[in-house]
């Protein structure tokens, strides 16, 4: 039996950081507001637009502000995201080998859906997902299992014959509490000694190693 796939998007599949980066300092100087470095801003990442919108914002910014925020970070992101968004190297032949092999494919983002798959559709239209999944209105976000279990039930697999590849802690708790494997992704926007902490099924340095797991 082959294992259903499923990989986070930014920090695993495409190297995300200065378009996220561009769209949340175009909202804050909008604002008014101090902007971030990139160092700064890849720390907000992985929890989705509202909380990476709280992480950026000042300590007294009221839900009115963050609102006003996300909004404008979202309208610069959807006109611009491209300019910043790149798939990262050997991740594209990495998914055509798996494809290849016959493993079942999907993606689970706590981005947007409408960006999520706009984005994987743009960046990889040569490889089938059997779902491609973002963060979804009164459905709860990674680390609930809830994308997760909706994902393995579209592969036809139980949640032990499933893996999450990602890049962040929240990828490996998602993993944890739906009942699969994990790898976690070295190249990504969480630093490695938080990623040994929360004990992945094992950690890769880049996307050949991924492939030679799933021969």
């Amino acid at each position: 039996m082959k294992h259903g796939l499923i990989f986070d998007l930014d920090g695993t599949l495409v190297d995300s950081l200065a378009g996220i980066a561009a769209s949340l300092n175009h909202a804050l100087a909008a604002a008014k507001l101090p902007t971030h470095s990139l160092s700064k801003v890849r720390g907000f990442i992985g929890n989705g637009a509202r909380i990476l919108i709280q992480r950026a914002a000042p300590a007294s910014a009221d839900e009115d502000l963050v609102e006003t925020l996300e909004n404008a970070f979202k309208d610069h992101y959807h006109l611009h995201w491209s300019a910043g968004t790149a798939p990262y190297d050997g991740v594209l032949p990495l998914l055509e080998t798996l494809q290849s092999r016959g493993y079942p494919l999907a993606v689970l983002s706590n981005k947007p859906h409408p960006f999520t798959t706009k984005m994987v559709m743009r960046l990889f239209p040569s490889i089938h997902f059997t779902a491609i999944l973002g963060q979804r209105a009164g459905i709860a976000h990674k680390p609930d299992p809830a994308g997760a279990l909706e994902i393995a039930r579209d592969f036809v697999l139980e949640p032990k014959d499933c893996v999450i590849i990602g890049d962040s802690t929240m990828d490996i708790e998602t993993a944890h509490h739906a009942g699969m494997d994990s790898i976690a992704v070295a190249w990504g926007f969480h630093d490695r000694e938080r990623l040994v902490e929360i004990t992945p099924g094992r950690i890769v340095e880049n996307p050949e190693e991924i492939s030679a797991l799933f021969p």
